[in-house]
């Protein structure tokens, strides 16, 4: 029996599902899961005439994904309408930043992109309000050391991650792209340029096309995560077919690379994306120096790596080869992040608290506290606001 074709091979030529058995669907389903592309499998099929080569047992998986999704972006839009309300009049704009943004622009491929978070973007001149509001509209920061706190708060672009009291959602509130130390640095006064607004979500926006690319870029070929690496580079390759023919789209984006100071993860971006996913990129593109490529065997080689790393995170497509290229890229987003002897202090201290049972210690005390009953305070409800 011929082996199944991968979640990514299938997406790509759904044709391929015609005769593939329970054991090959099976396999696949758990790939789609995996990787938080089982309904963007659903979709494709679907759309594609490929949905009636299914058997039925298969079906009720995909089926299964079509209705998460659509949950999913019932609750995202009352989750951005209570972000909004929370934050009227407390910061001057708001961009929603990844899967937030391509759903309330009701991007093609956003309808089935699966996402466990809500980031929104703000300057850091109104962060103080920002998150004094969202502390009073319900969120709190859950099970987190004073030391990572201290470390979010000095050396990171972001707040720690905040958890929503009632709805259980997470909120994560971004002043940047990129750790202030990073190696790579960004104009911030590019970033925050030209965001376009959403009138059906009055107070929020979503930044322009070319950052929007760049900001997946950076995401996806800067940091050290994989869990959804396949299903980020799909991003990719949606943003670029969605914004790609518009007229003066690539000149701009080529521009806005220079100006920010992200050419090299645009390179990888573009790179990646027509190497794996077949994404149309003008030859002219590839070949613009603003692109900023390292030299030809840094280049193979990051190629290698991505390739490797850029697979579903399942056992079927677990190698030794993929978990070194996932251990050399983690390796190198730390690099990127900080000097040397910053995260040498940073990795030290957090090695130190966990070995010395100072961080389980830290834990035990937060939990006792958030189990002891306030006087007056109110049972918590568990149903979404």
């Amino acid at each position: 029996m011929p082996a199944a074709p991968s979640i990514q091979a299938l997406l790509l030529d759904p044709s391929t599902a015609a005769g593939l058995s329970l054991s090959q669907w099976d396999l696949l389903i758990r790939q789609g899961r995996a990787a938080n592309l089982l309904a963007r499998l659903a979709e494709s099929l679907s759309q594609r005439g490929g949905s009636t080569t299914v058997p039925p047992a298969a079906r009720l998986h995909l089926e299964s994904a079509l209705r998460i999704a659509e949950r999913q972006d019932i609750a995202l839009r009352w989750e951005l309408a209570c972000i909004a309300d929370a934050l009227d009049g407390n910061c001057e704009r708001v961009a929603l930043l990844k899967g937030a943004a391509y759903a309330a622009l009701g991007l093609p491929f956003a309808a089935t992109r699966i996402f466990s978070d809500v980031d929104i973007l703000v300057p850091h001149a109104d962060l103080a309000r920002v998150e004094t509001a969202l502390l009073i509209h319900g969120w709190h920061f859950n099970d987190i050391s004073p030391h990572d706190q201290r470390y979010y708060r000095r050396w990171m672009h972001e707040l720690p991650p905040l958890h929503h009291r009632q709805r259980g959602t997470t909120l994560d509130v971004h002043h940047g792209l990129l750790p202030p130390t990073a190696r790579l640095s960004l104009d911030r006064a590019a970033l925050f340029e030209h965001w376009v607004d959403l009138p059906a979500f009055p107070g929020l926006c979503v930044l322009p096309p070319t950052s929007m690319l760049l900001h997946s870029a950076i995401h996806l070929f800067h940091e050290g995560e994989f869990g959804n690496g396949l299903r980020d580079l799909f991003d990719l390759d949606g943003l670029i077919r969605h914004f790609g023919p518009r007229s003066g789209f690539w000149h701009a984006l080529l521009d806005h690379s220079a100006r920010l100071g992200a050419g090299r993860p645009l390179f990888y971006a573009l790179r990646m994306t027509t190497q794996v996913l077949a994404t149309p990129v003008p030859d002219d593109v590839m070949r613009d120096r603003r692109l900023a490529p390292p030299a030809w065997p840094l280049a193979l080689g990051m190629q290698h790596l991505y390739a490797q790393a850029l697979r579903p995170d399942h056992d079927s497509c677990a190698s030794a080869g993929r978990r070194v290229a996932c251990w050399l890229l983690y390796l190198r987003s730390h690099w990127l992040r900080m000097p040397i002897g910053l995260l040498a202090a940073h990795l030290g201290r957090k090695a130190w608290r966990r070995l010395s049972g100072q961080d389980a210690r830290e834990a035990e005390r937060r939990q006792r506290a958030d189990a002891k009953p306030e006087h007056g305070r109110r049972p918590r409800s568990h149903q979404n606001d």
